[in-house]
């Protein structure tokens, strides 16, 4: 038997938005419970029993799980909770427990990022055994040549005790003094794409997670914000 809940948790819950924004939704009048306006965030549903719809759409019980597809910012740090910085956390709704970023994005790197409640997702995504590919978009200081890129396929020496595993580089854009590429790995080792590139002789000034994979960064997501994974892109993820 479910147990009742107040109506402002039920729907962050769902992932209609924070705890805020669906108090919001009932003073505006744009929810009903069994067919009558709510009038107050604190009314207990039975998520069983009642039929909860927000500007007419009917919003069933919260998922066993959630997976938020974040397009990370630069400036926040991909951890639960942080003394001294920003978390990614701050940027998707908080009122569901147990929420993680799954793997990690440098805090001056942007994009692509999975938040979930989903451990075991988690875990087969980023298990070393499983060399889920994962693509960035760099722009780097120094001419990315042919070379480099033969160098990338056979794996560079980061400093640690093997090379990085095969890679694909593919040079967008050079002027002279900087280049544009996307860098697909099939490792998440600590700094592994700046490493990468200082192994050939470069510097990154700027890197963004396009993919992840089979998840791809939405074009028409902006720094910042946030969307629920959609039915097709959680099959992508948990065939993987």
């Amino acid at each position: 038997m479910a147990k009742a809940v107040r109506l402002d948790k039920f729907l962050a819950d769902a992932g209609k938005g924070t705890r805020s924004e669906v108090k919001k939704f009932i003073q505006k009048g744009q929810v009903q419970v069994n067919g009558v306006p709510a009038k107050k965030p604190e009314l207990k549903v039975d998520p069983e029993k009642d039929t909860v719809v927000l500007s007419g759409e009917t919003v069933g019980a919260a998922p066993e799980f959630v997976y938020y597809l974040l397009n990370k910012p630069a400036g926040c740090v991909s951890a639960t909770e942080d003394r001294n910085d920003r978390t990614v956390m701050e940027y998707v709704p908080s009122d569901r427990k147990g929420l993680f970023p799954v793997g990690r994005l440098d805090k001056d790197t942007e994009g692509l990022l999975l938040i979930t409640d989903d451990g075991m997702l988690a875990h087969e995504l980023l298990a070393p055994g499983k060399h889920v590919d994962k693509t960035y978009y760099a722009k780097v200081k120094g001419v990315v040549t042919k070379e480099d890129q033969e160098a990338v396929k056979n794996g560079v020496d980061i400093g640690e005790a093997k090379l990085t595993m095969p890679a694909k580089l593919e040079i967008l854009n050079t002027d002279g003094e900087y280049s544009e590429i996307l860098l697909t790995i099939r490792e998440g080792k600590f700094h592994q794409v700046k490493r990468m590139m200082e192994a050939v002789g470069k510097t990154v000034v700027y890197l963004k997670r396009l993919s992840m994979g089979g998840l791809v960064l939405p074009e028409d997501l902006p720094i910042g914000q946030w969307r629920m994974l959609t039915t097709e892109e959680r099959k992508i993820i948990k065939r993987l």
